[in-house]
């Protein structure tokens, strides 16, 4: 599998997500929360108050992640399991969801908090992975915190349309092997779904998963928070 430099930030993200921008992004945020906890489709929203406040594309992308109406927000923080409670647990991970994730945060891309407490980014996958310079950084992160707080077992789900998904895990179950991170790694056609009905702990910042599964715990805000000091996260 091939390497390349980093993860998610472009050369214009400086600009985009300068203090200036943040301030209106926050204006903006505070709209379309607005719109979706009174029911507005949350398409035609989005397009009405990025239109509003002259948002690009990339721009747009932060909003969408960013926002969620107050009842989902009450809603997830329901289910979501504290990391105090994790010792002896099953943990079953979103797999490209958390990594390229966590690589976003070590490359020094833009990270967002978004209002039910979960970090996104803003890139993706596109039906292919390919690794980056902190990859194994960021895998190796994974497995030694999850190896802190004492968890049982970590299962990670990956797409299996996504090219390199195999030699991904082949990665994941030699780190596993060489450190003991106790991680058993599958390839699916559909990892949402069989996390969304999962009776394990989930791990993913996947709004539809979160709102599906039965309990979940927010390891990216855990690693970032605790773990990458360096991190450019932005909270509106």
């Amino acid at each position: 599998m091939s390497t390349t430099r980093n993860r998610g930030k472009q050369s214009n993200d400086d600009t985009l997500f300068s203090t200036k921008w943040i301030d209106i992004i926050k204006e903006a945020t505070d709209d379309l929360c607005y719109l979706l906890t009174r029911g507005y489709p949350e398409s035609s929203a989005l397009q009405l108050v990025g239109h509003k406040y002259r948002l690009n594309k990339r721009q747009h992308d932060a909003l969408a992640r960013i926002c969620c109406n107050h009842i989902k927000v009450e809603e997830r923080k329901s289910t979501e399991i504290n990391s105090t409670n994790l010792k002896g647990k099953v943990i079953e991970i979103d797999g490209f969801n958390l990594l390229i994730l966590l690589e976003n945060a070590l490359s020094g891309a833009y990270i967002f908090k978004a209002r039910d407490g979960l970090y996104r980014d803003i890139s993706s996958v596109h039906g292919t992975y390919k690794r980056v310079t902190k990859t194994e950084e960021a895998l190796c992160l994974i497995g030694n915190v999850l190896k802190e707080l004492d968890v049982s077992a970590v299962r990670w789900y990956f797409d299996q349309p996504v090219s390199n998904s195999g030699s991904l895990k082949t990665r994941l179950l030699e780190l596993s092997n060489t450190y003991n991170f106790s991680w058993e790694v599958e390839l699916v056609f559909d990892p949402d779904k069989v996390l969304a009905k999962s009776e394990r702990i989930v791990v993913s910042s996947d709004g539809w998963i979160i709102d599906h599964a039965k309990k979940w715990f927010n390891l990216g805000a855990f690693i970032i928070e605790n773990h990458i000091k360096s991190a450019n996260t932005i909270t509106v």
